[in-house]
């Protein structure tokens, strides 16, 4: 995940795949939003979110990712990819809803540690390339971590910071797309993306 133009050089096999990522990650975002902010749900609502959720969450983010490791972006590579595989399982749960089937807890929980430990990781890593991806990252960790206080503490309240944390991974998904799609196509900085928050250092000498 970058900010570099959607024309890949001649180097690399493919475009800048961030902004199918970014734009697959908002559409599904989207599609979750009636359910987060207490709409009825029927099973038809659940069908129709599962669907987005696999089409876009999964789909355009599997794509992104294996264009990004094939491009040898390594952070948007891994970002991209465990996010697919994370959606697909957003699929998985609501379709499972729809049918009157309960995902079991404990598993659900436990998964949603592991993330929160890898998120953290990852917005440490992403600090050294954008801030805004700082703060992308760092609504997927208050994402996660509202989601396991509400479960092991059984607080049906913080369904509303879950939606509004949804809603704030929306809006900077989809900036950070129309940046890079904007600015590429202008040929200038119509949308500014901020740099790092911390400076790499040089890179380690070989032995």
């Amino acid at each position: 995940m970058s900010d570099a133009t959607p024309t890949a050089p001649a180097s690399l096999p493919f475009a800048e795949p961030s902004p199918l990522g970014l734009l697959g990650l908002a559409i599904g975002c989207a599609a979750l939003l009636p359910i987060a902010f207490g709409a009825p749900v029927t099973p038809a609502s659940l069908r129709t979110a599962a669907m987005f959720c696999l089409f876009f969450g999964a789909g355009c983010q599997f794509l992104a990712g294996l264009m990004s490791l094939a491009n040898k972006n390594l952070l948007g590579g891994t970002l991209f990819t465990t996010f697919a595989f994370n959606w697909l399982m957003n699929w998985h749960t609501l379709s499972g809803f729809a049918e009157g089937r309960v995902p079991d807890r404990l598993v659900g929980l436990c998964v949603d540690g592991v993330f929160l430990v890898i998120f953290v990781v990852l917005t440490a890593a992403f600090a050294y390339h954008s801030k805004l991806l700082v703060a992308f990252l760092a609504d997927v960790v208050a994402l996660f971590g509202f989601r396991l206080l509400r479960e092991l503490l059984h607080m049906p309240a913080l369904g509303l910071p879950i939606a509004l944390a949804t809603v704030g991974l929306m809006v900077i998904a989809l900036y950070m797309a129309f940046a890079v799609l904007l600015n590429a196509s202008a040929g200038r900085t119509v949308l500014p993306m901020p740099g790092p928050l911390w400076t790499p250092g040089p890179a380690p000498s070989a032995p």
